[in-house]
């Protein structure tokens, strides 16, 4: 019989995942301003987790994807939709719309990496002498990133509570998945994800009384890049990361996100970058190198 051999496409592809994964993840904020102008916050995500499930489904139907087999296999891969997603973007995308200004509600959610090493001893991992550097100097580059659009000034409590709970929302949703989501399908599991967000979501838009959309190009447009782009394939890619390596790593991958908007609407926008926010972009890559360093062994530093 032939040896078996992994194909090593395979490989290389897991290689580049965290690459992918912050640049499809970087795009949300810029997708957001084609979604602004069309439809509250809170009704377009409501269109978006129920486009992600009907997209969803019959892929599942088609493919034969296994449903999880007990009701606490469900219930846990619920809570970690419901805080990836309805807790962690409907905080951003609500306190943003309330004022929060951008640059302010990126920075508080920059702390999620330092958060997730600090409690990832629930679930059995511990960040190194090595790691912690790197998630000081990660921050201290979104720090710089962000500093000319840090702003706190007429801000209220209820969007800057929203905030922070966001960046609750995904650092639990983080190491809950870690802990309880290995060995759900992706598809299944992603279909029951953004279900339980939908039906979160829906209260808060009916009492809000904000669902009208405004079904221009630019919304079509928004929608169909944060179902297909955001919602399937960089939150499978976080997903498996999540499951394949540990937790601290991937949540250090965050502290890319807000250098490469900022590289991005730089690209897009003709936005300027100063010399502190090119710092930043440095600073930032530096230090996730280190967080995500291996010794040459394979085994963590």
């Amino acid at each position: 019989m032939a040896e078996h051999r992994p194909w090593h496409g395979t490989q290389k592809f897991v290689a580049v995942m965290p690459a992918l994964f912050v640049l499809l993840w970087s795009t949300g904020f810029i997708v957001a301003k084609y979604a602004v102008p069309h439809a509250p916050p809170l009704a377009f995500l409501l269109w978006r987790y129920a486009s992600v499930v009907l997209v969803l489904l019959p892929v599942i139907v088609f493919t034969g994807a296994p449903w999880p087999r007990n009701a606490a296999t469900w219930l846990h891969v619920a809570a970690v939709g419901v805080l990836l997603q309805a807790t962690y973007l409907g905080g951003v995308w609500w306190s943003i719309a309330e004022g929060m200004p951008a640059g302010a509600s990126a920075l508080i959610v920059g702390l999620q990496p330092l958060l997730t090493a600090f409690f990832a001893g629930a679930v059995g991992e511990r960040a190194t002498a090595r790691q912690w550097l790197g998630l000081v100097l990660g921050f201290a580059g979104v720090v710089l990133v962000l500093t000319d659009r840090f702003t706190l000034q007429g801000v209220g409590l209820a969007p800057l509570a929203a905030n922070v709970l966001a960046l609750a929302g995904i650092t639990a949703g983080t190491l809950y998945q870690k802990r309880f989501g290995v060995g759900v399908d992706l598809r299944t599991g992603s279909a029951i994800q953004f279900g339980a967000s939908f039906l979160v979501t829906l209260p808060w838009v009916l009492a809000s009384g904000r669902w009208q959309v405004d079904l221009a190009p630019g919304f079509w447009f928004a929608l169909a890049w944060s179902v297909v782009v955001l919602s399937l394939a960089a939150m499978a890619l976080l997903l498996t990361m999540i499951r394949r390596g540990r937790a601290t790593e991937v949540a250090s991958l965050m502290y890319l996100t807000p250098p490469a908007t900022a590289l991005l609407a730089w690209a897009l926008f003709g936005e300027v970058l100063g010399l502190k926010a090119w710092a930043g972009v440095l600073v930032a890559m530096s230090g996730v190198a280190l967080v995500m360093h291996k010794r040459r062994n394979g085994g963590a530093s």
